[in-house]
């Protein structure tokens, strides 16, 4: 008995000893950076719509993003991994990276950059299960008139992807930086963030 009243004390010493450490500060999912007063506009708060691509970001008051819709058509929030079943069976699993928001009040140049640090997607058919899994960091770049109501950007893309199918076993898909000019897209402000 006074041999297990022993263990615990030393084991009841070594946890007050450990004590409460404090955990390690989380980085911000969204880094938000605004030059001048250092507010970010109200005009640009809310939702918009990119003319093509299925993008769709939502800005709250603070500048951060709320949630964002990506090209590979899945809403994704900052810090959350977001799971989707497909069509025909499978699912997606899409992790961000740190997202960041850039404004300019002097230009009126707003950018942001969407990062899936991972992603997988199964897609099942009658030849088996493929599979395509990698990152992306997308950059959009421009500027917001006077209305606010529209931003038209230039987007830039870095996609590095992997396939896995029956024929092809971990193809990495080519993607040439010299060879990937921007794409032009227009967003249009639809409506105020929930």
């Amino acid at each position: 008995m006074k041999q297990l009243a022993v263990l615990l004390l030393c084991a009841l010493f070594a946890f007050m000893l450990s004590g409460c450490q404090p955990s390690a500060k989380k980085e911000a999912a969204v880094e938000v950076a605004i030059d001048g007063n250092g507010q970010f506009p109200d005009f640009l708060v809310g939702t918009w719509k990119a003319d093509k691509g299925g993008w769709e970001i939502v800005f709250e008051p603070d500048g951060t993003i709320s949630s964002a819709v990506v090209s590979l058509g899945v809403r994704m929030k900052p810090g959350e991994v977001s799971v989707v079943a497909n069509k025909g069976g499978g699912k997606g699993v899409f992790e961000p990276g740190r997202w960041t928001v850039q404004y300019s009040q002097e230009r009126r140049e707003l950018i942001v950059e969407i990062v899936v640090a991972r992603f997988r997607t199964e897609l099942r058919s009658q030849l088996g299960v493929n599979v395509v899994q990698g990152q992306r960091r997308d950059f959009f770049v421009g500027t917001v008139p006077q209305d606010g109501r529209l931003w038209w950007t230039n987007r830039f893309s870095f996609p590095e992807s992997v396939v896995d199918t029956k024929k092809y076993r971990d193809h990495k898909l080519t993607f040439d930086p010299n060879d990937n000019p921007p794409e032009e897209i227009l967003f249009q402000k639809v409506g105020e963030s929930n």
